[in-house]
């Protein structure tokens, strides 16, 4: 059963209480117990996930688990085929293929069990189908933004989620002294944000509006990252606009004004 409770960031903790000498259990819980005192005001309650997003979520670290052993064995054979003779090559690449073969088996199991799990919640299955529907939105992402959005529960807000996957670039600016550059944060969720890249990348290949909107900022001047970062951006939006509006995304929507 699904309970609430309220739940903090630690790094916001630490940063809340200023310049502190000494670290032990006792100064840890006295810190927080005063966070939480003088913070009540402005709690927020945080709503524990559902056992199947909880399988999903398990289920997904598994699979990157496998791709990683596979990538880790193959480069390792590659990148020793430059200095070994290729009679010992093959040697080590005949003793390694038992073990591929049965990481690309467990791959596709686990692949099918995320599958078959999806399918069989009806909630989870909506959620699926909206968010694939955005162009450049894969299964991989897809599966992750539903997990680390606990169903768009925990995220309501696009912009919100957009920071919290790096993809908002914000201001380096002071008096007359700092004039840096706006760039995103490094406080951001690396997995979400690198699986948005990937999308975007596929978005600009796909998708006629991105793509045309990509070639347009590039060729005005704009730094390529920079204008990736902003179809990052925009597949955040349309993610959560299709989830708010329970109806899959439609490329041939025409705006309307009243």
């Amino acid at each position: 059963m699904a309970w609430e409770a309220p739940l903090e960031s630690a790094l916001r903790i630490k940063h809340s209480v200023g310049l502190q000498r000494g670290k032990n259990d006792k100064v840890d819980a006295e810190r927080i117990a005063f966070y939480a005192y003088r913070n009540q005001d402005s709690v927020k309650l945080w709503q524990a996930t559902r056992p199947i997003i909880k399988e999903l979520k398990i289920l997904t670290a598994l699979r990157t688990r496998l791709i990683n052993a596979k990538k880790q064995l193959k480069s390792s054979l590659q990148e020793s085929g430059e200095f070994l003779g290729k009679a010992l090559q093959k040697k080590m690449q005949r003793c390694c293929q038992h073990s591929l073969k049965a990481l690309e088996k467990d791959l596709v199991q686990v692949n099918k069990q995320l599958d078959e799990l999806i399918r069989s919640d009806e909630e989870l299955n909506r959620l699926f189908n909206l968010v694939t529907s955005v162009e450049g939105i894969g299964t991989v992402t897809a599966r992750e933004v539903i997990i680390t959005t606990n169903e768009f529960k925990a995220f309501t807000d696009a912009k919100k989620y957009a920071c919290y996957a790096g993809v908002v670039p914000f201001q380096y600016r002071s008096g007359t002294s700092i004039r840096g550059k706006d760039r995103v944060s490094h406080l951001a969720n690396k997995t979400v944000k690198t699986l948005l890249h990937m999308s975007a990348l596929s978005a600009i290949n796909h998708c006629e509006e991105l793509r045309d909107y990509y070639q347009r900022k590039v060729a005005q001047g704009k730094n390529k990252m920079s204008v990736i970062n902003a179809v990052r951006n925009k597949l955040v939006l349309r993610i959560f606009a299709v989830v708010r509006n329970n109806q899959k995304y439609d490329k041939n929507y025409e705006y309307t004004l009243v």
